[in-house]
């Protein structure tokens, strides 16, 4: 792979991984802290920090324990039995620069509807009661937090040693190996897809079973569910139901196949992402909020809109992809740019870049209605406390950062073409602003 190329000065991104690999860590401990013990209050939490010090951090971080470790192995082998045994359609992903098209089996939608199904039904039989996982969820994710770690350095190992397929290689640097990953497509054997696992069925799964834990913990401190919490819990499991319908499209994402198997992507989607993106739901289990029926049900049409919306984006470019161009895209034909590029072996390639639909908006259009339905899952939390929102403003900035590193790789790819293309769609997400 030879050295790799970065987006900014190598002080920034030095700095930036570096501080990342420190601080997340006990950021997850800390928005655990203050949803769970400090009544969702970051003032709260500051001061105990302040008066304390490190020590502060120390005394709250909870100790892996054995029972948040047989929780977590018995979540990760069951998803790992799904990912392989169940049936699912052959599908190949993208060709990756040096010419491998990884394979897959897409029974996503399959293991989501069962492990749903399954979490649900044992709840219901009284056989596992869900609010144990809140009862010691600052311990799982303490035990996520290390786990993930020695997971991650293990991959890192393997990136060495025995890598997947062509698409791995080092760029001389430690951090920047262990941070960014080694493999692309890093495999257990020839049909467990590591990055498949820890993106999809651990960590976007994880967001709905969590979702349904805080439903049923708040239904069993309080005797009911308030309706800011069902909204909630609504909103995010439709927009991860969305996720598994279209999760072969995810797979020809920058996520998937363009960002390698590192700390990035592993740890960010073993543990950032299962308290992150819960956060909101976390949040209101102790702070529930009555909206009254007008309003609830205005958040929950806007924020069924959003996800549908940005559904819609992805279905549109796929189709338009799937036809080689030939799909209506709002009733006319297409507008598009038929762009030619020259892959590392030297082949010469053309590409489609679609110009009209949701696309001619703005050329990551599809990131304002997922940043908007973020906004409607949270919203119902009010503005008592600011914590909740600390999910919406991640989710912009990774956005924002996102659309630009995708930018850049496009325009080195296309050239030309790209800047045909960007004078034909200027504005990058936000039609008319930016």
């Amino acid at each position: 792979m030879g050295e790799t190329k970065l987006v900014h000065s190598p002080l920034i991104t030095y700095g930036s991984m570096l501080s990342l690999l420190s601080f997340t860590p006990p950021f997850v401990i800390l928005m655990w802290y203050t949803n769970v013990h400090a009544d969702g209050s970051i003032l709260k939490t500051f001061n105990h920090l302040r008066e304390n010090g490190l020590q502060g951090l120390i005394n709250i971080w909870p100790k892996p324990t054995a029972i948040a470790g047989k929780l977590i192995l018995c979540y990760a082998l069951f998803e790992a039995a799904l990912q392989l045994l169940l049936p699912g359609k052959r599908v190949e992903g993208p060709i990756s620069p040096t010419g491998h098209r990884p394979v897959y089996k897409a029974n996503g939608m399959a293991a989501y509807a069962v492990t749903l199904i399954t979490y649900i039904s044992l709840w219901w039989f009284g056989i596992f009661n869900p609010a144990i996982v809140y009862d010691h969820l600052g311990e799982i994710f303490s035990t996520l937090i290390f786990g993930s770690l020695v997971f991650c350095v293990l991959l890192y190992i393997k990136g060495h040693v025995a890598p997947s397929s062509t698409d791995s290689g080092s760029s001389g640097n430690i951090i920047v190996d262990f941070y960014w990953g080694m493999e692309l497509y890093p495999r257990i054997g020839k049909h467990f897809d590591i990055k498949v696992f820890t993106n999809c069925r651990f960590g976007m799964m994880s967001w709905a079973v969590l979702a349904v834990t805080y439903c049923i913990k708040q239904h069993e401190e309080y005797g009911s569910v308030s309706d800011s919490m069902l909204v909630n819990t609504i909103l995010m499991l439709v927009y991860v139901t969305k996720f598994f319908w279209w999760e072969a499209g995810y797979w020809n994402t920058m996520d998937i196949a363009h960002d390698r198997a590192g700390f990035y992507i592993c740890w960010g989607c073993l543990v950032w992402l299962p308290c992150i993106y819960t956060s909101p739901g976390m949040y209101l289990v102790k702070q529930p909020v009555n909206l009254g029926l007008q309003l609830a049900l205005y958040i929950l049409v806007a924020g069924l809109l959003c996800i549908y919306i940005n559904y819609d984006c992805d279905r549109q470019r796929q189709e338009f992809r799937r036809t080689n161009g030939k799909a209506t895209v709002w009733g006319k034909a297409p507008s598009k740019i038929v762009a030619s590029y020259t892959t590392t072996s030297g082949e010469k390639k053309t590409s489609l870049l679609l110009t009209s639909g949701w696309w001619g908006l703005a050329r990551h259009f599809h990131y304002v209605p997922e940043i908007l339905a973020a906004f409607f899952w949270t919203v119902p939390a009010l503005f008592n406390h600011f914590i909740p929102y600390f999910y919406v403003i991640f989710l912009t900035i990774l956005l924002f950062d996102r659309a630009k590193r995708d930018d850049d790789r496009c325009k080195a790819k296309y050239g030309k073409y790209w800047k045909l293309y960007c004078e034909k769609v200027p504005y990058r997400i936000v039609p008319g602003i930016y």
